[in-house]
């Protein structure tokens, strides 16, 4: 199943107006984004069914797309610059990064997979398979990397088989988190379908950097932003995915199960406060702890172990005055459980769990977003595979992404995936249902991925695919 290449071009946004234009500026980063430039690029991707008659070859399909992602970065221009890097000598040594908005232009890609169908890409029961990691670019890259690659790149790759169509993403995290990201493939689908520039009545993206203060731009402490760039890839063995469905009935049963065991135990402001995103992440928290301990620790070092439920939150309509939501760039934070140890998470029930999750992002106000930034610029930090915790789970994405949202104009999705970047054991990333409910996708090694097939209370919960069938 071998991914060919067809050919590779450079898109940029139609030329500024004047030479004084704004869109040629330079845009100091924030600090939010400046702590991703170790992390891998966001790479995310749509599988579609075969283009329309009207789309006489993939390469007409190509050119269509690309002519749309011109027009589109009119107004996301910052996505076709690269990053710079300036050094400062004034009071002590330091290194600032921006964006330097030049029309350096972004990447498209033709491949082609032969041998390849939509049923290969998307097996019901099964791990996602290898050759999706083929559909998208960029893999291997970290956001500093942006220095000289391309910010955004997209790999448009036909399925030889059967002629349909996988669009793969890849966009530097240090430029934009998942809201920012989504917001930009709709605006791009929104022009591809219609043929025309988007309507007034969308909002443009806001692209300055929010910050508590004046003080711009982020001065890290080191002569050289290179020297904090960590390209280890993440540890242990490498990983098995898998793409599982939650329909909102079990979501609904997942949260009224919290809800009584709650209400049980007394809790009745948890009990209210019970959201489907707690009652899964309980799930998903609770039995991959659970797998992890089936499979590597002996009962007498259960107690021992600690393990935290952390997840990533938008911070945009948290801070006060909110940011808006086409807010361009990065404005998340990582909130996270107490610890706790595995035996009593276990034991402390799902009900407990889902609780300590709506804590960890109830306690996440304007005023801890705030102190979170002034700690951070007081001892900046980027974020390296040593934040990683091989006893924890996180969750990442959101399904409150539009991503069936993007109709290039021959439909919506047929399914999401996602590349290899930035995927560790225990980490699952939350996407919308295409039919409602909420899919997720679980990064876990193989031993602890064998336990957790064997997890009846998981799968119980699991909608089977079509074709195939749950575990419990």
């Amino acid at each position: 199943m071998a991914v060919r290449v067809l050919s590779t071009r450079t898109v940029r946004p139609p030329p500024p107006e004047t030479p004084c234009s704004p869109r040629l500026r330079i845009i100091p980063l924030a600090s939010w984004d400046v702590a991703m430039l170790s992390c891998n690029y966001i790479q995310k991707g749509l599988l579609f069914s075969p283009p329309p008659p009207s789309m006489s070859s993939t390469a007409a399909l190509v050119q269509h797309l690309a002519a749309a992602l011109s027009e589109t970065l009119a107004d996301y221009y910052p996505v076709a610059g690269r990053f710079v890097t300036d050094k400062h000598h004034d009071s002590s040594v330091g290194c600032s990064v921006s964006i330097d908005c030049a029309r350096q232009g972004v990447e498209v890609i033709h491949a082609v997979a032969d041998g390849v169908s939509m049923a290969d890409v998307i097996p019901p029961d099964a791990d996602v398979p290898p050759v999706v990691e083929s559909f998208f670019p960029l893999n291997g890259a970290v956001c500093h990397d942006g220095h000289e690659l391309p910010l955004f790149a997209a790999q448009i790759t036909e399925l030889a088989h059967d002629g349909t169509v996988f669009l793969g993403f890849a966009c530097n995290h240090a430029l934009a988190d998942g809201a920012a990201f989504w917001d930009f493939l709709n605006a791009w689908a929104q022009i591809s379908r219609s043929g025309s520039p988007p309507p007034s009545s969308r909002r443009r993206p806001l692209l300055d950097r929010w910050s508590p203060s004046a003080a711009k731009p982020i001065v890290l402490p080191c002569g050289d932003v290179a020297d904090l760039i960590d390209r280890s890839p993440p540890p242990g063995p490498p990983l098995r995915s898998r793409m599982l469905r939650f329909s909102a009935d079990t979501l609904a049963a997942l949260k009224n199960r919290a809800r009584t065991e709650l209400l049980a135990s007394g809790d009745a402001a948890g009990a209210e406060a019970l959201t489907r995103f707690q009652a899964l992440s309980s799930l998903m928290w609770r039995c991959i702890t659970r797998a992890r301990n089936n499979h590597t620790l002996p009962p007498e070092t259960e107690t021992k172990s600690t393990t935290t439920c952390r997840a990533a939150i938008n911070n945009r309509g948290r801070l006060h005055p909110p940011l808006p939501p086409e807010y361009f760039g990065n404005c998340i934070d990582a909130v996270s459980t107490d610890s706790v140890s595995s035996s009593d998470l276990l034991l402390l029930g799902h009900g407990w769990a889902a609780a300590a999750v709506g804590r960890s992002v109830a306690a996440h106000t304007d005023e801890d977003i705030r102190a979170r930034v002034a700690a951070w610029v007081e001892s900046p930090v980027v974020y390296t595979a040593r934040w990683y915790d091989p006893r924890g789970t996180f969750m990442g994405s959101s399904p409150r992404f539009d991503m069936y949202g993007c109709d290039f104009g021959w439909g919506k999705p047929a399914a999401v995936r996602s590349g290899k970047a930035n995927k560790v054991d225990g980490r699952v990333s939350l996407y919308p249902g295409r039919e409602g409910g909420m899919d997720a996708e679980v990064s876990l090694t193989p031993e602890h991925m064998a336990a957790l097939e064997l997890d009846h209370e998981f799968w119980a919960a699991v909608l089977p695919e079509p074709g195939g069938k749950a575990k419990a």
